[in-house]
């Protein structure tokens, strides 16, 4: 009698965790789209190395996007959709987050600060990864401080958190720079060699992989001054809580399963497409503190 009110009671448990998760895939937009449509939508971007940028086939791939392809596996066992569509959708520093907030992307796997600014607009999953903002200088450049970028010309990206600092500081600062908006990394590192800017500000890890990259950057320098911190987070669409659960549960194991070493490793420490450079990044004491306790916080005093 013992052993059948136990197999009801677990079979009661059951029923109502399906129910729970029944009614949470039923409040989330994100998910009732997907279901309906049998396709999910992951914005990434074309350059980004080693985080989300194309392959020599012109194929989607990186850091960013090995942590969305196991969000995209949660979902199609969530929601029992074993074909369920995976389409790539390219997306750039001004449109990421139009498109993740009128429903078109479903999760940006790119290179995305979490700011308490941009969580008006957006939501952001548990920290990925975390970065510094510094300057891509000439390398017989003297640029060492802030100071020195005075009545100058620096360069950063459009809609970036980086060109957004440089407005601050020359503004709090009183430095009369002349802050040039590039479209992305490759333009703001070409003002530099041309002359046309003293630096280039944006995330060291991005500036470390142009320089391993791009055969230009041989005659520039990574200026040891750091700017700000950068936690990088996957962009999902605000006021979904029920996907963002889902998305943070999946970072939290890997995380906690120790799985997210080897991807870790698979793009910061080891050979990666198209030319088999290596970045010979170990992962940071910042980051191995948020694997340890997981955080989805756009602090950057949280992980200094």
């Amino acid at each position: 009698m013992r052993s059948s009110r136990l197999v009801l009671a677990c079979a009661a448990v059951l029923l109502t965790a399906g129910a729970a998760t029944a009614a949470d895939d039923a409040s989330s937009p994100t998910l009732r789209k997907i279901r309906d449509t049998g396709l999910i939508t992951l914005g990434y971007r074309d350059a980004s190395v080693p985080f989300s940028y194309l392959d020599a086939k012109r194929r989607p791939v990186g850091y960013s996007l090995d942590l969305c392809h196991h969000v995209v596996a949660a979902v199609r066992q969530r929601l029992k959709l074993p074909d369920l569509e995976v389409r790539h959708m390219l997306v750039s520093s001004a449109t990421r987050f139009p498109l993740v907030a009128n429903g078109t992307v479903d999760i940006e796997c790119g290179v995305t600060t979490n700011t308490a600014e941009r969580q008006r607009s957006v939501a952001f999953s548990l920290t990925t990864f975390v970065a510094a903002s510094r300057l891509l200088v000439r390398e017989d450049s003297s640029i060492s401080s802030i100071e020195d970028l005075r009545e100058q010309p620096v360069a950063s990206t459009l809609a970036t958190t980086s060109i957004q600092f440089l407005h601050q500081l020359n503004q709090s600062r009183q430095l009369e720079m002349r802050i040039l908006a590039g479209l992305d990394d490759v333009e703001g590192m070409r003002m530099v060699l041309n002359g046309r800017a003293v630096a280039y500000a944006m995330d060291d890890v991005l500036l470390y992989s142009m320089k391993a990259t791009h055969p230009a950057a041989a005659s520039l320098r990574i200026a040891p001054l750091a700017l700000t911190t950068e936690p990088y987070a996957l962009v999902l669409r605000k006021d979904d809580p029920a996907f963002k659960q889902l998305v943070d549960g999946v970072l939290a194991r890997l995380y906690r399963s120790g799985e997210i070493e080897a991807i870790y490793q698979r793009w910061f420490e080891q050979p990666i497409e198209p030319r088999g450079i290596t970045l010979k990044m170990p992962m940071s004491e910042a980051l191995r503190r948020v694997v340890r306790h997981p955080t989805d916080t756009a602090d950057a005093a949280a992980y200094q």
